[in-house]
């Protein structure tokens, strides 16, 4: 109860803002919400003639939507919906081509890993975890291996639930942590500490948010605009990109990412004390309430486990068989992610924690409070993407872009699309930058005549990086409800780490993607 009482001083703190930023958010919000519909009409007015009349018309219905997408006048999946109805109304295709895509299989991945994700959380077994690796005698009362910890803790965890979810569970066991240390140190001069002036406190809201979305990148399901960009791949290259692949080249760019963010917020932010007597004893204590392990955690370890084997194997047996063998074809089209996502997630109805009371893992009414408005967005940005190839707008815009830039080569390419994805994710949504971004640099790729997987990926994983502004994520904006993270500490840090990380990602992808074949 005392876990749910600070996950709800959370949400709250998370909610306060000042009367500033609402004079700002009102307005950005009453702009965009006339600007949109004006910027779509002034397309469709605007000659084309390079355009099909569909293409134009879609180009104008693109631009409204991503306007609104930036502003939020109406919630960000509201929109992909209105989209989607307005591409049928307006003929750019039938109802049947404009919706198949909330029906693809990705759609039904991030089902499974959502409702998975939400019985770890209902069971505490992701607070479980988390209090387990924080009270390892290595970790002790330091303060640097007390931050590493912590940041190590939320990237792993949001390998596999949301990035939002993973600050959301990290963000109170960090206040308490802050807490403890003030009181330490008030304790040391006599007189009271006020956390919010603690550059300690400073590095542990900024590594909860920065730390979560840096670990969304290490698998496919991590982050919304992997499992987005992946589709898009397959459906608009031809080329899969299957879950362990996907990990050869993220998991070692996820350690040096997680590694530089580390060194950026110590150094930016040297703890007072480096030594934080009580720390341990404050997590020990949280651990102890929540008891021994009851079995509502352990069938959902379960049932994660099986779902992270299933999506595994594949990569093992490609190893040891090759990627064409016919076991590795046969296991993969008979067990792709989504199934082995929909498989765990059934067991978590399947698996009992009382019989007599016929109560299991979790229930119909637990599960479907999961965040069904991504799902949405991404069929709706998914439809967006498979009209802008069918109509020829994305091979359009593609040559447009490369005689504006002049990129030509499949790396200068990719680097472009590292820093166009950040800049995107700056001012929207990280999933709404993905469905934005991803299909204009595919069509760039093409129409440069190169391999478009290398700065397909450079995009996908550019739009998991904005670390700037509170508006940039949902975990930004989690930490700076908390008052403990002045806007331009925030700044600061999210600057830097948005360059030395859009370098690191370039870098890696020119090095790793070659030696997985994917280059």
């Amino acid at each position: 109860m005392e876990n749910e009482i600070k996950n709800g001083q959370a949400a709250e703190l998370a909610e306060e803002i000042s009367p500033l930023e609402e004079k700002i958010e009102f307005w950005r919000q009453r702009v965009s919400l006339f600007l949109g519909p004006l910027l779509g009409l002034v397309l469709l007015l605007v000659p084309m003639p390079a355009l099909s009349t569909p293409a134009h018309t879609l180009a104008a219905i693109i631009g409204w939507v991503v306007i609104w997408w930036i502003g939020e006048p109406i919630p960000i999946p509201i929109t992909a919906l209105f989209a989607a109805a307005l591409c049928i109304l307006a003929g750019v295709a039938d109802a049947k081509t404009v919706l198949a895509p909330f029906a693809e299989p990705t759609i039904f991945l991030f089902l499974g890993s959502f409702i998975i994700a939400r019985s770890m959380s209902v069971h505490a077994l992701d607070r479980r975890f988390a209090y387990s690796i924080m009270s390892m005698s290595w970790i002790g009362d330091r303060s640097w291996r007390i931050l590493f910890a912590f940041g190590a803790i939320a990237a792993f965890l949001s390998m596999w639930i949301s990035n939002t979810a993973t600050t959301a569970m990290m963000f109170p066991i960090g206040l308490g942590i802050v807490s403890a240390r003030a009181d330490m140190i008030g304790k040391k001069t006599g007189r009271k500490t006020d956390p919010s002036r603690l550059r300690f406190a400073s590095a542990m809201m900024l590594m909860a948010a920065y730390a979560s979305s840096t670990g969304g990148i290490g698998t496919p399901v991590g982050s919304p605009p992997n499992l987005i960009g992946i589709a898009m791949i397959e459906k608009f290259a031809g080329i899969r990109i299957p879950f362990f692949k996907w990990m050869q080249f993220a998991v070692p760019m996820l350690i040096i990412m997680y590694g530089l963010l580390f060194c950026i917020l110590y150094f930016l932010h040297k703890p007072e004390l480096p030594v934080m007597e009580g720390g341990r004893d404050f997590v020990r204590q949280e651990l102890a309430k929540l008891g021994r392990w009851n079995r509502g955690q352990k069938n959902s370890l379960a049932a994660f486990l099986v779902t992270v084997g299933l999506w595994v194997v594949p990569g093992f047996l490609a190893i040891f068989f090759g990627s064409s063998a016919p076991v590795t074809k046969m296991y993969g089209s008979r067990l792709p992610e989504a199934a082995a996502a929909l498989i765990g997630a059934s067991l978590l109805f399947v698996l009992p924690v009382n019989w007599k009371k016929k109560q299991f893992t979790i229930s119909w009414r637990q599960a479907v409070d999961i965040d069904w408005g991504t799902l949405l967005l991404f069929g709706g940005g998914l439809s967006l993407g498979n009209l802008m190839f069918s109509t020829g707008l994305a091979e359009q815009i593609g040559h447009g872009l490369i005689e504006m830039s002049g990129a030509g080569s499949m790396w200068t390419i990719t680097f472009v699309a590292v820093f166009i994805a950040i800049i995107a994710s700056e001012t929207t949504s990280n999933t709404a930058a993905a469905n934005m971004v991803v299909p204009v640099i595919i069509s760039l790729a093409m129409a440069a005549g190169v391999n478009p997987v290398p700065p397909a990926l450079g995009a996908i994983l550019g739009c998991s990086w904005g670390f700037m502004l509170p508006v940039s994520t949902p975990p930004n904006a989690i930490v700076y409800g908390s008052g403990l993270v002045p806007i331009v500490k925030m700044i600061r840090a999210g600057f830097i780490f948005d360059i030395t990380g859009g370098l690191v990602i370039w870098m890696v992808l020119r090095l790793l993607l070659p030696l997985i074949g994917l280059a």
